[in-house]
């Protein structure tokens, strides 16, 4: 879980600076899916890291 939380934190990060690319070419359906992606992937990190800590806990 560990690499694949690192995985999804790069894709939530590349989503933030597509987000300003975007508002920087004036695309709107990057625009929206940027947003979406990176507010779903971080939310994925942010309670991975809240659940399980960093680093993980590999047994309870």
């Amino acid at each position: 879980m560990n690499l694949l939380m690192v995985i999804f934190a790069l894709v939530a990060i590349f989503a933030v600076v597509n987000f300003f690319q975007a508002i920087k070419e004036k695309n709107i359906l990057a625009l929206v899916f940027s947003v979406a992606t990176a507010a779903i992937f971080g939310w994925f990190v942010v309670m991975t890291i809240l659940n399980q800590g960093y680093p993980p806990q590999l047994h309870h």
